[in-house]
Order: C-alpha cells, then sequence, then structure tokens
C-alpha cells in the first residue's frame, strides 16, 4: 500500500465520495478518528454503507433507512470485517466524519483528521482481520502525515456519539502500533 501524491492508497478499493471538501489552508492532518458503522444496523456485508457515502442510499429499501434521508458524511477509509479497506476520499481532502467535535481544545475534527469507519457496531467485536488491517492502515498513515494523536469519535464528541463503542479493543490497537 502506497500513497500517490493526490491522496490516495494503492491495493485498496477506491469508491469516491463527493461528501468532502478542501481542508483549510496550512492545516496539517494530526488526528486518526475511529468510528463504528454498519448499514442496516448491526448487519455486515451489504451495500448500505457505500451507498450513504456516495448518496446513493434507497431510502425505501430499509425501515432505518429513511432517517438518513437527506445526510451527507464519508469517512476516509472503510474496513470491513472481512479486511478489506475501502477509501472514500483522499487524505488530502477533509471527509466529512466527525461533525460537531472537539479534541483537546481544537474544534472542528474533520479539518485535520483522518477518519477511519470499521465495519461494526458498539454491540459486537469487530474483527481480528480488522484490527490487523487497522493496525497496517495506521501506521502507513502514521509514516505519511504528522499524525499526533487517535481518538474514537465518542472520545471528540461525546454529547452525541458512542463509537467505536465498547468491543473496541484500544489497548490491543494501540499495542500494535
Amino acid at each position: 500500500m502506497k500513497l500517490d501524491t493526490q491522496g490516495w492508497f494503492s491495493g485498496v478499493r477506491r469508491t469516491p465520495s463527493p461528501n468532502s471538501d478542501v481542508r483549510p489552508a496550512h492545516t496539517r492532518i494530526s488526528l486518526l478518528v475511529i468510528h463504528n458503522i454498519s448499514l442496516p444496523p448491526d448487519e455486515f456485508g451489504g451495500p448500505g454503507i457505500d451507498q450513504l457515502f456516495t448518496n446513493t442510499l434507497p431510502h425505501d429499501a430499509h425501515p432505518y433507512y429513511e432517517q438518513l434521508r437527506g445526510v451527507r458524511v464519508s469517512a476516509h477509509f472503510l474496513i470491513r470485517r472481512t479486511g478489506e479497506i475501502v477509501q472514500y476520499v483522499s487524505c488530502h481532502q477533509r471527509a466529512w466524519h466527525a461533525g460537531v467535535s472537539v479534541w483537546q481544545g481544537r474544534e472542528r475534527c474533520n479539518d485535520f483528521s483522518i477518519g477511519i469507519e470499521l465495519e461494526g457496531s458498539d454491540f459486537i467485536p469487530f474483527t481480528e482481520l480488522q484490527y490487523r488491517r487497522l493496525s497496517y492502515l495506521s501506521r502507513r498513515l502514521k509514516n505519511a502525515f504528522p499524525i499526533r494523536g487517535i481518538a474514537g469519535h465518542a472520545d471528540i464528541a461525546p454529547q452525541r456519539k458512542t463509537d467505536p463503542g465498547p468491543h473496541f479493543d484500544w489497548q490491543r490497537y494501540l499495542d500494535s502500533l
């Protein structure tokens, strides 16, 4: 896996999302934000995440999807339960993954972070392959950017979010870096 000059990694599936924009000028990437996502909730392997991030989610396909009508979100990466890595947004662009957020007193985490989604939920442990691929991707990102912090979505938006959830093994992950 190599990062090209456009901010895309080789060796991963690329599914570009329109839900991104330019980072503020002179902003350095210094934070990784770990999330979890499943669509429909607690169901894995389907097209829902790709569809959500590309604004093609069929809102009549599942009752839960109606509440996502008009939502425009993305992340830089998704790691599926199989270990597959999908990249939606160039690392040089701002993905819309964190929302209203603060890290160590600094607001607007989307401006200076890279968002990594794990296919999962707060209620189910993540897979061995996901941990291995997350470690691998995180090391590559830390080599490419001046990453100083790693946080969960719950750490930067504690009143709104709970992910990556209680089943995410932070110690295991951080020890692997």
